[in-house]
């Protein structure tokens, strides 16, 4: 009769069954999956924080190069910088609680778009208050 030793049975156990292995790359797999996932959605909220940036950065361009208030006119002025089209519309303020003839200043509205020229539109709306002209 053949009799196996203690160490010769730990060699015949030792390694690893194929279901053991299966396992293991099941797990790898799904971590990787989610791991993925995470780095898509990063990605696409990065890519989505870059867009809106340059549209502020160009839409605060366009304001900064807007004619002084007193040279401001109701009306329209429209372009393009850096790829993106914009559009400034100054139109007269009117709100029920302002007297218009109370005081030496006039409120307009003035309304900058931006859009990018992958699509999105920012719209940035103020009130700037433009000299009564003097008679």
């Amino acid at each position: 009769m053949f009799r196996t030793t203690a160490s010769e049975r730990r060699k015949a156990c030792a390694g690893f069954t194929l279901i053991e292995v299966l396992v293991a790359l099941a797990v790898v797999s799904v971590s990787l999956a989610a791991i993925g996932s995470l780095i898509a959605v990063t990605t696409r909220g990065v890519r989505s924080i870059g867009l809106h940036l340059m549209l502020v950065e160009t839409a605060r361009a366009i304001m900064t190069g807007l004619p002084d208030r007193d040279q401001l006119v109701p009306g329209n002025i429209s372009g393009e910088a850096a790829g993106h089209r914009w559009r400034v519309d100054v139109l007269p303020f009117n709100a029920n609680f302002i007297d218009p003839q109370a005081t030496n200043w006039i409120p307009e509205t003035v309304v900058v778009r931006v859009q990018s020229p992958s699509g999105p539109i920012l719209q940035v709306n103020t009130v700037k208050l433009r000299r009564r002209p003097t008679e």
